[in-house]
């Protein structure tokens, strides 16, 4: 997927939140419903939701949309739900691994005021997933924030993707229930029919180029044409594609996928796109996989296909072989740039002056390659993986003494029984390699032959790949107001505390090698803004998580994470020392700060002793500060109780997101 669509991709679901909905949504209950169950009608998965938000199967272009509980309109969130085929340039593609955060996270930095809170990566062997939340401004200087999070899944050639999207001023209402929607997302154990390359099987048909056709009475030169034949009988009528490449070609192979690859025999000396053909439609395109040039005089002459679906392509002088991985992507290898056969005896045999080719090929289970000569039909035996050639040819008899043996194919059927056939001059023959003798199969002259290998490896699923030891955590520390890159701040991360320098670059990023799954340390530092003083922990993958620096100015109000009471009572728990500390020296680091501590609680029992509670922890807090060595008069205080909730009430998970105590900034 282009960085540009991806881009453009998002920027029109970030829209969604502003359209208007005929159908009114039913606002929260007080009481928190149970939650529902949503499943595809395939049964591959499955998500919960709460009752609250609104189930929409079809709406917004995807499978199904969620929309969070509204009493007007715009509706102020939603999840959607999104499943589809790959198209064939991704499906045989890793969705993670080498490079492929690098590209989705180039593609966010060309959002407006972009904030990464978290992009990770994870390979689980049978479907990878990558994790993303980050927010930013739809439109460039303009006030308003989106909020994005989801979690994009590829398996067997297809993408599932759940997805939240709302403005950032209403995550406190509706971000945790999203999130849990994000969460919940599961597959089932329902097996789903693969799209992949390596997962096919191949349906044991042969193909063969028409090197001749017969127009108007006359016999004349095709090579564009391709005849389609069983294996089970091989002399039956042929079912004939007329005309079906775009060129003429002498090298033809079948994938996996049962479809044809081929290449012009024009001699270009220019790099060459491969052709696929479908067979089943009759249709074919271009590939992006491109062969390299091959050679001042020679041609793209034969290819095959071994036992993992890979496709070789071989030039008519046999000096360079070249392997396409449409598992990876296309990938292209050569493997040899150098005919291994003169290495051997009997090589002056067969490439004197004026001597037929030995480039026609195929290949076995055991890396053997096996190419024929084309003058008497001999066969030429080379290792694959030492690239050492026999050390004798392989005489066949049976065959007639005139030349023109243009291929060999070599597999096994379904009962593991080997076959061979060779295309000769005017005819197809079967080879009995035990006895070394060829018999007449059907008449008909063939450039090329190809078919799927049938002693192809079964593919048993990738495995998990082995945890590395680190893996990058990767950010750019901002400005919490505007967003922008500070250059000139301090960061120093650690496993047991922020103890290691790391260095910015120009643009604020840094990159810092961590345990996967580990809790780091983190303390960004710049004059003129609040320390961020805190942890992370890293993913079990590549990870990108910016930090924020907030702007020290008057009227600034930050939360006391993490500061926490006994249930009920204004009595600080041991672990809040942390935060406060940090508070603390911050006081001490800038004399002439002032603060305003600011309480509040959720909203169960009644309020007026809520706001009693709130003052009192505010006292609590406050007591704390004076005892480390903060002036009394630096420290005003107010409880508010439960009138200024951050979160909804509906349910614990949110409502204790409203029990919490901040400080405001009243003087610097």
């Amino acid at each position: 997927m282009s960085l540009t669509t991806e881009l453009l991709r998002m920027k029109a679901f970030g829209a969604l939140v502003l359209i208007l909905f005929p159908l009114g949504l039913r606002a929260q209950a007080d009481k928190a419903l149970p939650a529902a169950t949503y499943a595809d009608a395939d049964g591959r998965f499955t998500l919960t939701y709460p009752r609250a938000w609104q189930l929409r199967p079809g709406a917004a272009g995807s499978e199904a949309a969620f929309y969070a509980p509204a009493t007007g309109q715009p509706v102020p969130a939603v999840v959607t739900m999104t499943a589809r085929p790959l198209p064939d340039a991704l499906k045989d593609r890793p969705l993670t691994g080498a490079g492929s955060q690098d590209s989705l996270w180039r593609t966010l930095l060309r959002l407006p005021n972009l904030y990464v809170v978290r992009l990770e990566e994870k390979n689980y062997g049978r479907y990878e997933e990558v994790r993303y939340d980050y927010t930013y401004a739809p439109v460039a200087g303009l006030p308003g924030r989106l909020h994005v999070a989801g979690r994009r899944f590829w398996r067997v050639g297809y993408e599932f993707q759940v997805e939240y999207r709302a403005a950032t001023t209403e995550d406190g209402r509706c971000l945790p229930e999203g999130q849990q929607i994000l969460d919940s997302f599961a597959f089932t154990s329902k097996s789903i029919t693969s799209r992949r390359y390596v997962d096919q099987v191949c349906d044991g048909k042969m193909y063969g180029i028409a090197a001749m056709s017969r127009r108007t009475g006359q016999w004349e030169d095709d090579c564009r044409s391709i005849h389609e034949f069983s294996t089970d009988d091989v002399s039956e009528l042929a079912t004939v594609h007329r005309n079906v490449l775009p060129f003429q070609s002498y090298a033809l192979a079948k994938g996996f996928d049962n479809c044809l690859y081929s290449v012009t025999k024009s001699p270009t000396n220019q790099p060459e796109l491969v052709y696929r053909y479908d067979p089943t439609t009759r249709r074919g395109a271009f590939t992006t996989w491109q062969l390299p040039a091959q050679g001042p005089t020679n041609v793209w002459i034969s290819a095959a296909t071994d036992e993992r679906g890979d496709l070789y392509f071989l030039t008519s002088d046999a000096n360079q072989l070249v392997k396409v991985s449409p598992a990876e992507g296309g990938t292209v290898t050569v493997l040899w740039q150098k005919d291994p056969t003169q290495q051997a005896a009997y090589y002056p045999s067969i490439a004197f002056d004026g001597a037929g080719t030995h480039g026609n090929f195929c290949l076995d289970d055991a890396n053997t390659v096996y190419m024929v000569y084309s003058t008497d039909g001999s066969l030429v035996r080379v290792d694959l993986k030492t690239q050492r050639p026999a050390p004798e040819l392989l005489a066949l008899t049976g065959l007639p003494k005139r030349g023109g043996y243009s291929d060999v194919l070599l597999q096994n059927d379904e009962s593991g029984r080997r076959r061979m056939y060779l295309a000769g001059p005017h005819a197809l023959y079967k080879v009995d390699l035990s006895r070394r003798k060829a018999s007449l199969e059907r008449r008909g002259t063939y450039t090329d032959l190809a078919g799927c290998n049938l002693f192809r490896v079964a593919y048993r699923g990738a495995a998990p790949p082995l945890p590395s030891a680190t893996v990058p955590w990767r950010g750019r520390v901002l400005n919490a107001t505007t967003y922008q890159p500070l250059t000139a701040a301090e960061l120093h991360i650690g496993r047991e505390s922020a103890s290691a320098v790391v260095a910015l670059s120009t643009d604020g990023r840094f990159s810092y090698g961590a345990a996967p799954g580990k809790p780091y340390f983190y303390k960004a530092q710049l004059a003129g803004f609040v320390d961020a003083d805190s942890s992370w922990t890293v993913g079990a993958g590549p990870t990108v998580h910016d930090i924020l620096l907030q702007p020290l100015a008057v009227g600034t109000t930050l939360p006391l994470a993490n500061v926490q009471f006994e249930q009920g009572q204004a009595v600080l728990l041991p672990g809040s020392a942390r935060a406060l500390d940090q508070l603390v020296a911050m006081m001490a680091d800038n004399p002439r700060l002032t603060i305003e501590l600011r309480g509040h609680t959720d909203n169960v029992g009644e309020p007026a002793k809520n706001v009693v509670l709130s003052e009192e922890r505010v006292a609590a807090v406050k007591a704390y500060l004076v005892a480390h060595g903060v002036a009394e008069s630096r420290i005003t205080g107010i409880g508010f109780g439960g009138a200024k909730p951050a979160a909804s009430n509906a349910q614990e998970t949110t409502r204790k997101l409203n029990r919490r105590v901040e400080f405001r900034v009243t003087g610097i």
